[in-house]
């Protein structure tokens, strides 16, 4: 098998490491940098992001704030914070939150030095060069958008997602602390627990896989499903907190170099056009999508079963995904994740646009099973309709 693996990212993880980001800083940026800190309302009414600042300041660097950030990241945001890049000559960029200020601030780190608009890139108008360094401080344990090179952005007028995609967006550094996501609220926590869990089942199983990902994927699946449910229960426990950002951290390594797939596709047609949560929308997807994925290559579903503890290893295989993909769904339902038909707002009548939406994704032709915007059709009304038994 011919595959690349790429990780230029330095890692730091530990409890109380975020105290570290201004000695960090100095390793990636001039003295007298201008640095722009990419954060969302949410976590800066947290206040986790004035200590970070004020570190910044008592280190004698220049900070610029933004956090104009939605749940789903728009292009007018993205550009909103490539002007103030540019107004501010900023010349790097730190990301605190969850995955959308982290692929905003990806997104601010390509446009800031350029220019442009996010989807000339991805249509190949515009080079991937020069982007600032960017480093990241997840406060959740969901994306792993802090070791990946991709950041998904929503078009606010067409309401279609697309992934500006390539190792230049790679963050230089990455500061994994768990006593930031203490304060994660639970609704939070399960939605991006199951993110991380949707990234390494996709990034396992798709088309796009290798032997790296798989490594770290099949890792991911065993730590998720054993500490999710831990810290949904119990927010405080420092020790599980800490394993859900080593399982979302390894997910991440797992599809940052290989791809999402179907679950993604779906998840980010829903968000695109209700604004759902990224993991909420994943969750609800995904035990149908495996349901469906599960007849192209029952031995590869059957294998993901027994990692996460979901089927016997004496199982046949074809008993073992049948367990997988009702256990699945019970995985999800015990987390409290809405059904699609729960999701305010959603309509029958626009399944057809979050078909054809899911289908034009880029990350269509990685699923392992091929599939096809009539399949998309069917799982959606399947989500919304039949439970699975």
């Amino acid at each position: 098998m011919n595959f690349d693996y790429y990780c230029q990212t330095k890692i730091v993880m530990g409890p109380g490491r975020v105290r570290e980001v201004p000695d960090l800083l100095s390793e990636v940026a001039v003295d007298g940098a201008v640095v722009m800190v990419v954060s969302d309302r949410g976590v800066k009414e947290a206040g986790i992001v004035e200590p970070v600042i004020n570190s910044l300041k008592n280190a004698r660097c220049e900070v610029v704030e933004f956090n104009q950030v939605s749940q789903n990241p728009r292009d007018t945001e993205c550009l909103m914070g490539a002007e103030v890049f540019q107004k501010e000559k900023a010349s790097v960029v730190i990301a605190i939150g969850g995955g959308s200020p982290i692929d905003t601030a990806k997104a601010i780190a390509l446009l800031g030095p350029n220019g442009g608009r996010p989807e000339e890139y991805v249509e190949g108008k515009r080079a991937y060069v020069n982007a600032a360094p960017i480093l990241c401080v997840p406060t959740t344990a969901g994306t792993g958008s802090e070791v990946t090179r991709s950041s998904v952005i929503t078009l606010a007028d067409s309401h279609r997602k697309i992934t500006l995609k390539h190792a230049m967006l790679r963050p230089v550094t990455a500061v994994l602390d768990p006593e930031l996501t203490l304060s994660v609220p639970k609704a939070v926590t399960a939605a991006t627990g199951v993110d991380a869990l949707v990234h390494a089942i996709e990034g396992y199983s798709c088309k796009g896989t290798n032997p790296v990902s798989q490594a770290m994927g099949a890792r991911a699946m065993e730590v998720i499903v054993q500490h999710l449910p831990q810290v949904f229960e119990d927010g405080e426990d420092l020790e599980a907190r800490a394993k859900m950002q080593e399982g979302s951290l390894l997910a991440g390594l797992c599809f940052g170099s290989a791809d999402v797939a179907a679950v993604h596709c779906l998840a980010e047609a829903l968000g695109s056009l209700y604004d759902t949560p990224h993991g909420v929308a994943n969750a609800i997807f995904l035990p149908h999508v495996m349901e469906f994925n599960a007849q192209e290559n029952v031995p590869l579903h059957a294998e993901m079963a027994r990692f996460m503890k979901m089927a016997e290893n004496n199982d046949p295989d074809e008993e073992a995904v049948e367990k997988f993909v009702r256990q699945i769904d019970a995985f999800t339902k015990q987390l409290d994740i809405p059904l699609l038909s729960e999701i305010p707002s959603v309509q029958e009548e626009d399944f057809e646009r979050m078909a054809e939406l899911a289908e034009r994704n880029n990350s269509t032709p990685s699923n392992v099973r091929s599939i096809t915007k009539e399949d998309y059709l069917q799982i959606l009304n399947a989500a919304y309709k039949s439970p699975i038994l």
